[in-house]
């Protein structure tokens, strides 16, 4: 039988992705495990496996197409199976739909079939969130088929009034739920109230170009917005002083190439001093957990370093940065961001970090107050190092001496780190960096 191959879940925050390329084509038998598609997700660009057994009969979605978790994006069966109710299936459901704005419309949502994992719900606007999905791609299903049969208009409406599929009785054919079964639905059946509202299309002005986001900034968007919105962000200001710093860094370069050595970096230094800060204040290494009433303890240090990408940031994460030497935090650091501008990083290794560092000093930013990045408890914002007039103490009188300064700004979550634990966090960094030999022991 013909099933409606969908868009999976191939990251923890992804909510739509991009059909790349196909790598099957039409006609194309499929075996267990073989890769039909490149899909670019919000972080990366990831293979798109099959579980199934067939013949791939018909692409849905062209190469460039966005497409939202669970929609239709191939149909797969047997070799010269009739197709036209399926293909009619996914052709009527969106036209009952009421169409969004052309210039931002997505393909509508319609799971039928999962490849080895089911794919995440719909809603689900944070890796954090546990829930269970309101329409999922491969629930159990009555048939013991693990799948649940319905129209893609049934599942959109389904997936508006926050209705479990898993609840319903199909009426359709083969019993199929469509349309009428979830405009019927018990009051039981209604997980969540979710009203829907239409965003209305942008004024352009003579010479004005509407462009889509990438899916990078499409997902950044989104959850900073949310981070500013539910995160209580309060911060904190120092000012560093990088002479002893940057002559350590010099004589280690100096050493390291003459062993071959990695080149260290001097945010490979602060990455080293914000670990180590953050293991001698495990306090401030913490996060909210999603119920709001406890807060997890990490007892690990997984740094994520900002990484500018063309369209967009992806954050790697720096596992153990606080066991680790200066030349290992180098290297690694360079394999993560060139992976990362590459779009070849795996979702494990851009998430579960438990605080992060962004670094905008190499493009002259002298300050900047950066948005924390959830569930973690806070972010440092680096600026440059550049050399200002100080004054210094000398034998009991003030002098002004030029000397090189970096200023540091650290964005913390109130709900963890208040204002006493943020500032004995940030004046670890400022030791680490002041005085650089703690830095290797």
């Amino acid at each position: 039988m013909a099933t409606l191959i969908s868009m999976p879940r191939l990251s923890p925050t992804m909510e739509e992705g991009v059909v790349a390329k196909w790598l099957k084509q039409e006609g194309d038998k499929i075996t267990p495990g073989d890769i039909v598609a490149e899909v670019e997700t919000d972080k990366a660009n990831m293979d798109f496996p099959l579980e199934d057994e067939g013949y791939l009969l018909k692409l849905l979605a062209t190469p460039g197409q966005t497409v939202k978790l669970g929609a239709p994006v191939a149909i797969l069966g047997a070799k010269g199976e009739d197709i036209s109710a399926l293909l009619k299936e996914v052709a009527t459901g969106p036209s009952e739909a009421k169409p969004a704005p052309a210039a931002v419309k997505a393909p509508e949502p319609a799971p039928v079939v999962a490849p080895a994992k089911p794919a995440a719900p719909v809603a689900q606007s944070a890796p954090a969130a546990q829930s269970a999905p309101v329409a999922q791609s491969a629930p159990v299903s009555a048939s013991g088929s693990g799948r649940i049969f319905a129209s893609p208009l049934a599942r959109r409406l389904a997936t508006e009034a926050g209705i479990d599929l898993r609840t319903l009785k199909g009426s359709g054919p083969g019993g199929r739920i469509v349309k009428r079964d979830v405009e019927s639905a018990p009051k039981h059946a209604v997980l969540t109230a979710q009203p829907t509202t239409t965003a209305a299309p942008p004024i352009l002005l003579p010479g004005d170009e509407l462009q889509p986001l990438s899916m990078i900034r499409r997902t950044a968007a989104k959850r900073l917005v949310e981070a500013k919105q539910t995160v209580p962000h309060f911060y904190l200001t120092s000012e560093v002083d990088m002479e002893a710093a940057m002559t350590f860094r010099e004589q280690l370069n100096r050493a390291s190439q003459a062993a071959g050595g990695e080149k260290v970096s001097v945010n490979d230094m602060i990455l080293k001093a914000l670990a180590r800060a953050l293991r001698l204040v495990p306090k401030a290494n913490m996060s909210i957990a999603p119920d709001g009433q406890h807060a997890v303890a990490h007892h690990r240090v997984d740094v994520s370093v900002a990484v500018a990408l063309d369209d967009g940031l992806i954050t790697p994460v720096v596992r153990g940065a606080d066991q680790k030497s200066l030349g290992a935090l180098a290297k690694e650091v360079r394999d993560l961001a060139a992976r990362g501008r590459d779009k070849k990083l795996r979702p494990e290794e851009y998430t579960g970090g438990t605080f992060s560092l962004t670094n905008l000093g190499m493009y002259g930013i002298r300050e900047f107050y950066a948005i924390i990045n959830p569930p973690e408890s806070g972010i440092l914002a680096v600026g440059q190092v550049e050399k200002r007039a100080v004054v210094v103490e000398k034998d009991g009188q003030d002098h002004i001496e030029v000397r090189r300064r970096m200023t540091l700004t650290m964005s913390c979550d109130h709900r963890i780190v208040d204002g006493a634990l943020g500032a004995q966090l940030l004046a670890k960094v400022v030791e680490g960096l002041r005085e650089p030999m703690l830095l290797v022991l």
